[in-house]
């Protein structure tokens, strides 16, 4: 904000006065993610609901049902059964964070609320809600944090992922 300022201060008067939450994934209220997409909307109405649209409102929501309960078997199936590399970038990222995890201890408070502790420093996280004190879990979704409580869950095998 300071380099903002001294380039020009309407920019960072104007994005004082829209709110962070708008434009910092930190202060976001939903997972932006890393890349924002079209609408899918568009995909479906194109491509998968062509013959659809002629029929009465009922049979329309059903045939919608079905197909959605289609693509959820087959996405829920394949990728129990994928093994992919990710990018460099976020391979890079998950494998550093992977290696801080284990430097971590996790005490468990109920089954989704965990204290992590690291280097001294202690953070709550929920992995119901997807937070953590240390505001990395809404801004990165998989920080060492997460891995660590991932792990001693038993929920995250290191198999799922190769390096690139």
């Amino acid at each position: 904000m300071g380099k903002l300022e001294k380039e020009d201060i309407r920019v960072k008067e104007y994005l004082d006065s829209v709110g962070r939450a708008k434009w910092a994934r930190l202060y976001c209220p939903v997972n932006r993610a890393w890349t924002l997409t079209s609408n899918i909307a568009e995909s479906i109405n194109a491509e998968e609901l062509v013959s659809a649209r002629e029929l009465p409102i009922y049979d329309f929501t059903e045939e919608v049902r079905l197909m959605y309960g289609r693509w959820n078997c087959t996405n829920r199936q394949n990728g129990s059964y994928t093994f992919t590399t990710l990018g460099k970038k976020f391979q890079e990222l998950l494998s550093i964070n992977e290696y801080k995890s284990t430097c971590m201890k996790v005490i468990a408070s109920t089954e989704y609320l965990h204290t992590v502790i690291d280097e001294g420093r202690s953070f709550t996280a929920c992995i119901e809600k997807k937070t953590c004190s240390c505001k990395m879990f809404q801004v990165d979704e998989m920080p060492a944090i997460t891995l660590a409580v991932l792990k001693m869950k038993n929920l995250l095998h290191s198999n799922l992922y190769k390096p690139v």
